[in-house]
């Protein structure tokens, strides 16, 4: 029972060699890049061979298949098949951590004590929920009990990663890192055959909706504009014309003092004239007439 439910760390593909039991050949691996990156704007590098092998070769034995092109056949004649969910469930990378890149949370706090309540904050790229979960924090430590007049929005193409998201259940060692005072604040932990976990406390999720939502394709059934948009080591698995999409699209739905946080490893001021770099991977909208572009796909 807790007291105030869990994924374990993600395997390591590099770790992890199965025997090569299934079919699969240079053009096979060719298809799964294709198909990938017209399903979700991923862009997967020729050193992936082996970790495609080891995610996909799990939902060919599932459905007692072995050879991967009978499966991507089958994929390919079946448009509206949930088994795309769980091909691109697969294939997406979810590295993530409480406050990872430290830096940006100083400047978020700033933030929303200067633009108080009511504010609107999405986390494009949510993953398995510590970064929202961050937000969340972050939020109630710099407003108190009025950070519940706070909304986060949080979402991403991975249903698997969303489900343990709403979770909201740690492993303990992870949350401890976060300190005495947050974890007995923000976590309830677990005891009898939940001992090792730690979860969310209720107040703190209640901040947060998660949604799936696709970055690339289809429209964003959001509700902008936001004060605050979270999208870090997201873009790095698009190429510059879909990152350059995804950055028109994100100005729409900005205010005209919106903030967009990026990775480290991002650079989005060549990419968009949209966009300026305030400092530390932080950028602002170049002119308030940058969010009125237009959204075609809405």
């Amino acid at each position: 029972m807790f007291s105030g439910p869990g994924p374990s760390d993600g395997s390591n593909d590099n770790a992890m060699r199965f025997t090569r039991d299934l079919d699969f050949n240079a053009r096979d691996f060719e298809r799964v890049r294709d198909l990938i990156y017209r399903r979700a704007g991923i862009v997967m590098a020729e050193n992936k061979r082996e970790m495609v092998y080891s995610r996909l070769a799990k939902r060919l034995r599932l459905h007692g298949m072995n050879r991967f092109g009978d499966y991507l056949d089958r994929l390919e004649a079946r448009a509206e098949s949930e088994e795309w969910e769980a091909f691109t469930n697969a294939l997406t990378t979810n590295l993530t951590a409480f406050f990872r890149e430290a830096h940006h949370f100083p400047v978020l706090a700033e933030e929303i004590r200067r633009r108080g309540t009511g504010i609107k904050i999405w986390c494009a790229g949510a993953s398995t929920g510590e970064e929202p979960y961050s937000l969340a924090m972050t939020v109630r430590e710099a407003l108190g009990p009025a950070a519940s007049q706070v909304k986060i929005l949080a979402t991403d193409i991975d249903t698997e990663a969303l489900n343990t998201a709403r979770a909201g259940v740690y492993s303990l060692e992870s949350v401890e890192k976060l300190g005495d005072g947050r974890c007995r604040q923000f976590f309830q932990r677990g005891s009898g055959t939940r001992a090792g976990k730690a979860r969310v406390r209720p107040e703190l999720a209640a901040m947060i909706d998660f949604r799936q939502l696709n970055l690339v394709t289809g429209a964003w059934s959001i509700n902008g504009p936001f004060d605050i948009i979270f999208c870090r080591n997201v873009m790095i698995y698009f190429d510059k014309e879909t990152q350059t999409e995804i950055l028109r699209r994100f100005a729409s739905q900005m205010k005209p003092d919106g903030l967009l946080f990026a990775g480290h490893s991002e650079n989005f001021s060549f990419l968009s004239q949209a966009f300026r770099l305030r400092g530390q991977t932080v950028y602002t909208l170049a002119s308030p007439s940058s969010r009125a572009m237009p959204d075609a796909s809405r």
